[in-house]
């Protein structure tokens, strides 16, 4: 299992440390991440500027 995705690693690290806690702060840093990579160049701009 050499070839494991970061995704997978990251998943063994949260389960096997118990750190629960970093699972939401992670969720909304992809989310922002998208929000912006979408916000760039897309016909959804309006919608997300009004959001914030």
């Amino acid at each position: 299992m050499d070839n494991k995705w970061l995704l997978f690693e990251l998943w063994d690290f949260l389960r096997i440390r118990k750190k629960w806690w970093l699972l939401p702060i992670i969720l909304m840093l992809v989310f922002v991440g998208v929000l912006i990579i979408f916000g760039q160049s897309s016909t959804l701009s309006p919608f997300i500027y009004a959001l914030f």
